[in-house]
C-alpha cells in the first residue's frame, strides 16, 4: 500500500474510502479578505466548515481532496483547525492556479529570466510535498495546475512543467483544472508527458463539463482519470446531461477511468453568497450522496461501479497502479 498525507497525518491509501477528488474548503484571496472582507468571522466560518464536512461524512464520504493552492487562498492553519474536529480525511495540494500570467513573486525569477535561476516553482512544490507547507508540519499529497480557455500561455506552461517535474521527482499525482470546451485536457496531457509524467497519475479536472464522450474517451485512452467533478454546477452543464455522460462512459467500459466530485466549498469569494444559486441550487457537498448516486443507480449503474468510481479509482491515483 501507499502512504497518503492528510492534514492530520499520513494514512494508508487503502484507508481513503469513498473519496471526492475535487472539493475546496475555502476559496478566497487572503490579501483581499484581510483588507476588505468586512463580514468575515473566522470562528463562524470554521464552525460552518466543521458542520458541513461532518455532514458529508455522515452521508458516507470518507475523504476529500482539496486542490486549493497558491492563487486560491490556501491557508493550512485554518484547515488544521477544521480537520482536528472531524474524522473526514482532508488531503491538500501544492501547485499554482493561474489561467494566464505568473504572480510577480515568480515572473522575473527562473531559467533565462532577469534573475536567472533554476525553476523556483519546482523547488517550492517539492518542499511542500516532502518537508511540509510553511511551518505547519502538513505535507501536500498531490499537485495542481490549470489550463483554461486562454490556452497554453507562458505562465500556464511554466507552471504546468514545474508541476510535472515535481511529480516525476516525488511520485506525487496531479490534478489539472481544464476547460472542456477547448479540449485543453489534451494539451495538458501533452505537456505533462513531455516532462516524463505517467498520465495514469493525472486527473483531468472539469472534464465532466462536456457531453462530448469521444473527447473524454481520448483522454482516458491516454491513461488519465476523468474528473467528472462539478456535479451541482449546473451553469457549466445541467444535472441530467452530467448523469447521461457518466452513464454512457460506463456503458462504453470506462468505469475505471472516472472520478467524481462537486468542486464545491464552504466559502467562495469568487461570487457573492446570495448569487451562488445561479451556479446551481444544489452546488454543495451533499449533492453526490443525496442525488447523484441514486440517479446513477436508477440509470443502471451498479453499486460495484460506484465503489470503483469512489473508492478504487482514487486509491489507484495515489498508489500508482495502472488500470
Amino acid at each position: 500500500m501507499t502512504e497518503v498525507q492528510t492534514v492530520t497525518g499520513p494514512i494508508d491509501s487503502g484507508e481513503l474510502g469513498r473519496t471526492l477528488v475535487h472539493e475546496h474548503v475555502f476559496v478566497l484571496g487572503e490579501e483581499f479578505r484581510l483588507n476588505y472582507q468586512d463580514d468575515w468571522d473566522e470562528d463562524e466560518k470554521v464552525e460552518q466548515a466543521v458542520r458541513e464536512l461532518s455532514e458529508l461524512e455522515s452521508l458516507g464520504i470518507d475523504t476529500i481532496m482539496d486542490p486549493t493552492v497558491l492563487g486560491l487562498g490556501r491557508f493550512i492553519p485554518r484547515i488544521q483547525r477544521i480537520a482536528e474536529r472531524t474524522s473526514l480525511n482532508i488531503v491538500v495540494a501544492t501547485g499554482l492556479y493561474t489561467f494566464n500570467d505568473l504572480p510577480p513573486q515568480f515572473a522575473y525569477r527562473g531559467p533565462g529570466l532577469m534573475i536567472d535561476t533554476e525553476e523556483p516553482l519546482t523547488e517550492l512544490f517539492i518542499r511542500d510535498l516532502t518537508k511540509g507547507i510553511g511551518d505547519t508540519g502538513v505535507r501536500a499529497a498531490f499537485l495542481k495546475c490549470a489550463i483554461d480557455d486562454p490556452g497554453l500561455t507562458a505562465g500556464v506552461e511554466r507552471t504546468m512543467r514545474a508541476v510535472g517535474q515535481a511529480s516525476v521527482e516525488t511520485g506525487a499525482p496531479i490534478t489539472v483544472h481544464t476547460h472542456a470546451g477547448s479540449e485543453s485536457g489534451l494539451v495538458a496531457q501533452r505537456v505533462l508527458a513531455e516532462e516524463g509524467v505517467d498520465l495514469a497519475r493525472v486527473i483531468i479536472g472539469h472534464a465532466g463539463d462536456t457531453t462530448d464522450v469521444d473527447y473524454l474517451c481520448r483522454l482516458a485512452d491516454a491513461g488519465s482519470l476523468l474528473g467528472l467533478d462539478r456535479f451541482g454546477a449546473d451553469a457549466f452543464l445541467p444535472f441530467n446531461e452530467r448523469i447521461d455522460t457518466l452513464v454512457e462512459l460506463v456503458r462504453r467500459g470506462y468505469t475505471t477511468s472516472i472520478v467524481i466530485s462537486h468542486d464545491a466549498s464552504c466559502f467562495l469569494d469568487f461570487v457573492a453568497v446570495e448569487s451562488r444559486d445561479r451556479i446551481g441550487p444544489k452546488w454543495n457537498y451533499r449533492h453526490i450522496p443525496e442525488d447523484v448516486i441514486p440517479a446513477l443507480l436508477d440509470a443502471g449503474v451498479t453499486e460495484e461501479d460506484i465503489d470503483t468510481i469512489l473508492v478504487a479509482n482514487p486509491h489507484r491515483h495515489f498508489a500508482g497502479a495502472r488500470r
